[in-house]
């Protein structure tokens, strides 16, 4: 069992507050959200070290940063999202929590699948993110994963060509984060003998996982309809034009963050699965 240092955890909460505070100032985070960053952040940060804290990093600052890029072009399809560029305290457990309580695990085990399966749910996260928000900007339409009909841009569940590459890049910054982890930190280089397994492994987990997260959008995540609009949206109560909306499928309390959040709990596990490997 590994004793975190009650400094480091200080220090680790003290930087996440930074950064949560940072990320509210470039509209990054709303105010929950900057809570749900100083609880993941602390954790992964306090309890995770740099190794830890580079894989939060990776990911906040990346899919922060294409949040903003041609925001203006994508402003249209806001309508279609339950939330919007801000981060709040639900995507910030949604996306980190998974990964946070993985980084836990590994500190009271010490056995490097807890590791792995935290980095393969912040590739995870990651890799949805960029398919969102890259995926959107495809010149082919996306068509659902479950059938291959072609659907509206942004709809839950559709993929593209584009958006699955995204979604491989997003992964693969985490994977490569792992793997200089891996490489540059003592507390994990005795425990990775195969540095190139640990990241191939992390980004294919992460890109399976934002897979799985748009099988659960095209299935099972709550979507509703606004008469007014006459637009599918996962917006609820109301739609964002004011009018209230009905749920036409899906289950209700599978918003997109429990969406989120079960995916990247794939990707930890199929990652906590082929640990052996590494």
């Amino acid at each position: 069992m590994v004793k975190v240092d009650n400094l480091q955890l200080l220090i680790g909460f003290a930087l996440a507050a930074l950064i949560g505070y940072l990320g509210y100032r470039r509209r990054a985070l709303s105010a929950s959200g900057v809570i749900g960053a100083i609880i993941t952040g602390g954790i992964l940060f306090g309890v995770g070290g740099f190794s830890g804290a580079a894989l939060l990093l990776a990911f906040f600052m990346s899919s922060s940063a294409l949040s903003r890029f041609k925001e203006t072009q994508k402003e249209s399809l806001a309508e279609k999202f339950s939330k919007g560029s801000q981060r709040d305290l639900g995507q910030a457990l949604a996306n980190g929590g998974v990964a946070a309580l993985c980084i836990v695990g590994f500190a009271l085990t010490r056995q490097p699948a807890w590791w792995a399966a935290a980095a393969a749910a912040l590739a995870a996260a990651n890799a949805d993110t960029w398919a969102t928000e890259l995926g959107v900007l495809s010149k082919t339409p996306p068509r659902l994963i479950t059938t291959g009909a072609m659907v509206e841009v942004g709809a839950s569940g559709g993929v593209s060509l584009f958006g699955t590459l995204a979604a491989l890049a997003g992964s693969l910054l985490i994977g490569l984060t792992a793997f200089a982890a891996a490489l540059l930190d003592p507390a994990l280089r005795s425990l990775f003998s195969d540095p190139f397994s640990l990241a191939a492994i992390v980004t294919l987990c992460g890109l399976a996982a934002s897979l799985f997260d748009s099988l659960l959008g095209a299935t099972a995540q709550a979507i509703y309809y606004c008469e007014a609009c006459q637009k599918e949206t996962e917006r609820h109560p109301a739609h964002r034009c004011g009018n209230p909306t009905r749920q036409v499928r899906g289950w209700g309390w599978l918003n997109n963050d429990w969406v989120n959040f079960w995916a990247t709990a794939a990707g930890a596990a199929m990652a906590a699965v082929f640990a052996p490997l590494m």
